[in-house]
């Protein structure tokens, strides 16, 4: 029996370099259908459909250059959103369309070395910072002056910024109500549950700066391992491939400096006693699946609150609750509006009821 030969050295490299060219290929042919997929989602473009604003500028008391946009009437009442960590304006996309449809005046602005706004003069994202922010916002707007006072609305790190706003400022003088959505005040990252298992040594404040103050570059493109992690981490159970897409576009484009030193300010964040100076209704709405500040911190927030408004916890939902559930989020905004009108402004019809 003729023996089998063993293959030569060029023939082993040359097996290699054409498996290796195989699996490049294959790589390739799964992001190319990976990017069609998402460029042909209804979600995700009617998500990134222009939302029509009318610019909005506003300067900080240390120099910051805020952007933000107007939609709908001038004689409206006015709400004001404040959107979240790495996101922008356009994240409030299928709320602002509620909202404007109902005849509100809503104005929403991107925070500090976020979207279209300037970075933080001398590198400044102290939480307080994200206060004077809003507070520069509400001036620019006319609210609490020639307009009625405001209802504030934030999103995560928006929420954060008004309770830093409420601690130094007078909320009433500018705001009849506020909303707190999908946040916490302290203890985030101990208390999340991405990976439970590693919570205790999450506990150490050099571990959690590593976490949320990480400068890593992200990946220009979205990529299918990277769209899973998204929606893993910030996304409930019936997030759509657009939505998370959707966020993972301005993850990707927000500065690396913005979001590393966001987060370590929220890593060394303790404003649970800012509660106490949210003496304006004051609603507060959670993601029964958000893993990132999970309902245990909206439940500490409501029981604390001088004006409590409602605590409101959305099913399926994870963190990014006006992306995934924008009508919902709406209505309950809606109703803190109307409860909260100055019986003055209410329509005549309502008055003689």
């Amino acid at each position: 029996m003729a023996r089998r030969s063993r293959p030569g050295p060029r023939a082993i490299a040359a097996a290699a370099v054409v498996g290796a060219v195989g699996a490049v290929a294959a790589g390739a042919a799964v992001q190319r259908r990976h990017l069609r997929s998402i460029a042909r989602d209804e979600d995700y473009r009617r998500l990134r459909a222009p939302l029509g604003g009318r610019p909005l500028h506003a300067t900080s008391p240390d120099g910051t250059e805020l952007y933000a946009e107007i939609f709908g009437p001038d004689d409206g009442d006015t709400v004001v959103l404040a959107h979240g960590w790495t996101e922008q304006i356009s994240f409030w996309g299928p709320v602002i369309g509620r909202l404007r449809d109902d005849g509100l005046r809503v104005v929403a602005y991107d925070l500090r070395g976020h979207g279209r706004s300037a970075s933080g003069a001398d590198g400044d994202y102290a939480l307080e910072r994200f206060g004077e922010d809003l507070e520069a916002v509400l001036a620019a707007a006319g609210v609490g002056a020639e307009r009625e006072a405001a209802t504030v609305v934030g999103h995560s790190l928006g929420a954060m910024s008004i309770a830093a706003w409420a601690e130094h400022h007078d909320p009433g003088a500018r705001a009849r109500a506020a909303a707190l959505v999908n946040t916490g005040l302290g203890d985030l990252v101990s208390g999340h549950l991405l990976i439970p298992q590693i919570a205790r040594f999450l506990n150490h404040p050099r571990a959690s700066r590593l976490l949320l103050g990480a400068r890593a570059p992200l990946p220009p493109f979205s990529t299918p391992w990277q769209l899973a992690l998204i929606r893993y981490a910030a996304f409930g159970p019936t997030a759509s491939m657009g939505d998370v897409a959707f966020y993972e576009r301005m993850l990707v484009d927000c500065p690396a400096d913005a979001r590393a030193a966001s987060g370590v300010a929220m890593s060394d964040m303790d404003l649970w006693h800012a509660v106490a100076s949210l003496t304006i209704p004051t609603l507060v709405i959670a993601g029964a699946d958000d893993r990132l500040t999970p309902p245990a911190h909206a439940r500490r927030i409501a029981q604390d609150l001088p004006e409590p408004a409602g605590l409101v916890e959305l099913a399926d939902t994870g963190h990014m609750s006006p992306l995934e559930r924008p009508d919902e989020l709406s209505d309950a905004l809606l109703r803190l509006i109307r409860d909260t009108r100055p019986a003055a402004a209410a329509p005549a019809a309502a008055q003689g009821r």
